[in-house]
């Protein structure tokens, strides 16, 4: 097997993982770990080739980029205060904790080397933990204070990697000229993040194509990462802040056709993506038993040193950084999602699990020095990084189920259901007020704007049934029979026309891109 095959290998399973997950219960990123340590058991499987510059820019933009989508710019500023306290914070005392225990236990290991260490398996993996906690059913404010905390986290985590790793490469470290690094990386990031989303806005008014449109998305985040990184900013806050712009200004309400395939489109991005990047993880298990071989037990030692720190010091501060969120929260009144009780701070404890930044981090660490020597103890800080990814994403992400049921956390469906017939409520009375703006400027017999406005009060009621009286109801659920009815023998009427059209391709002198064409347009019908 080479490496297009084993690429293969890892693109089919990342596929296969979602379906088979669902089935047994699994987390997707779970499944498609063990499958890579399945792979790295097997001697016909060759070692992973990547340029360890090249780990990031390829693995980090695109899985970035998606994981924004899912929240806006506003649900992160209203939060900033909980995920400074139970996030950004946790990453420079996890990666100060792991340096000093590092340092001790590892002979020889420079400090700088012992940072870096401590940065790459300081940030928990928001791809992880969203895919876990949205099969279990989780409180939405906890999923958002995961999905916030990994990637603000990712951001902290990475900018004090690169630090380290200048210093450990060139031998000399000088914290003010760091502090300015950090910093000056900051706003470089910053300034591109919102120059390339602002580009790219307008970019996707001119095209005005949804497969255009949608092409553009891939490439922003790689050209977002790549030139921040090349002003010396982070990659990686760039690529936060262009997909935050974008999330935030690039949405045209009307343009139905291009928002569902995108939707479609970063679905399979990312899919495809985190499987690769877990079934890495579990590969590299190849390198890792290289690296040990004849001391299994010290290095197995040093790993388990630090898995237990990673654990603990992420309990030992969310327990009092959420008891201060929860005070300022009670004494300022904002609206902020914060874990309410106990038992949702221990499951977010759990939830720590490592992924795919470490893994990219702990592959991205150079071979050599600016003198031409090895960098200091890679093998061991590589084969550590990876132990700690193993038990927390392995160990925690098998658990985690067990433990969200046996604490009896789960979603508040009832204030979801209450703020999806206030959003429905909304639309309808906005779909009213279009229609008497529209009566104003042009005359409609008084059955048309009886049956339009019977129109703008089923918009709500079929996203919210609840919002209809028990008359209304009932009649409403009369007329969506009857809808339902007209729609499936519409449903097959179209596709009889789709099947005649597209039997119309193999005939002889049929022009295959007529027939798309037409074929293109019946699709649009039918969606609509």
């Amino acid at each position: 097997m080479d490496q297009l095959a084993l690429l293969f290998v890892l693109l089919l399973g990342a596929v296969v993982s979602v379906p088979v997950g669902d089935r047994v219960g699994l987390p997707a990123p779970v499944l498609m770990t063990l499958l890579g340590i399945v792979l790295a058991l097997l001697d016909f499987v060759p070692n992973v080739e990547i340029s360890p510059e090249l780990i990031l820019p390829l693995l980090l933009p695109p899985l970035l980029y998606a994981a924004v989508r899912r929240t806006s710019w506003r649900q992160f500023a209203a939060n900033i205060r909980p995920i400074f306290l139970l996030a950004v914070a946790l990453v420079f005392v996890t990666t100060l904790c792991v340096a000093l225990v590092a340092g001790a236990i590892v002979p020889g290991l420079p400090i700088a080397a012992a940072v870096a260490l401590g940065a790459l398996v300081a940030p928990p993996d928001p791809v992880a933990a969203t895919a876990v906690a949205g099969q279990l059913g989780l409180p939405r404010r906890l999923v958002s204070i995961l999905e916030g905390e990994g990637l603000f986290n990712d951001v902290t985590a990475i900018v004090l990697y690169h630090v380290a790793i200048a210093a450990a490469v060139s031998g000399t470290f000088s914290p003010w000229r760091a502090g300015l690094d950090l910093v000056l990386s900051a706003v470089v990031a910053v300034v591109v993040g919102v120059a390339l989303g602002w580009g790219a806005n307008k970019l996707m008014d001119l095209l005005d194509d949804a497969t255009l449109q949608i092409g553009l998305t891939l490439l922003v985040p790689y050209a977002s990462y790549v030139l921040a990184e090349e002003l010396h900013g982070s990659g990686v806050l760039a690529v936060l802040t262009t997909a935050l712009f974008l999330a935030e200004y690039a949405i045209d309400a009307d343009d139905v056709l291009t928002r569902l395939a995108g939707h479609t489109f970063w679905d399979i991005v990312d899919t495809l993506v985190t499987g690769v990047a877990f079934g890495l993880i579990g590969l590299e298990l190849h390198n890792a038993i290289r690296t040990a071989s004849g001391r299994w037990g010290e290095m197995l030692g040093w790993a388990a040193a630090i898995v237990g720190v990673v654990v603990l010091v992420r309990l030992l501060w969310l327990l009092p950084a959420t008891w201060v969120a929860k005070r300022l929260h009670a004494k300022q009144d904002y609206a902020e999602e914060i874990p309410m009780s106990w038992r949702e701070t221990v499951v977010m404890w759990w939830s720590g699990m490592r992924g795919v930044a470490s893994v990219a981090l702990a592959l991205a660490i150079p071979l050599k020095t600016d003198d031409g020597s090895a960098f200091p103890d890679r093998d061991e800080i590589v084969f550590i990084a990876f132990g700690v990814i193993m038990a927390t994403l392995v160990l925690q992400g098998l658990t985690l189920p067990w433990l969200v049921k046996k604490l009896g956390v789960k979603a508040d469906t009832e204030r979801e259901k209450e703020f999806e017939k206030t959003l429905a409520i909304r639309a309808a009375k906005a779909a009213k007020r279009r229609l008497r703006e529209i009566e104003e400027v042009e005359e409609l017999s008084e059955e048309l704007t009886e049956q339009l406005l019977r129109r703008a009060f089923e918009i709500g009621v079929r996203i919210s049934p609840d919002m209809a009286d028990e008359e209304r109801r009932e009649a409403h659920e009369q007329r969506v029979k009857r809808l339902r009815r007209i729609r499936r023998i519409q449903g097959e009427m179209m596709s009889a026309a789709r099947h005649e059209v597209l039997a119309a391709r193999s005939e002889a002198g049929a022009d295959p891109e007529v027939v798309d064409r037409v074929l293109r347009h019946l699709d649009v019908r039918s969606l609509r």
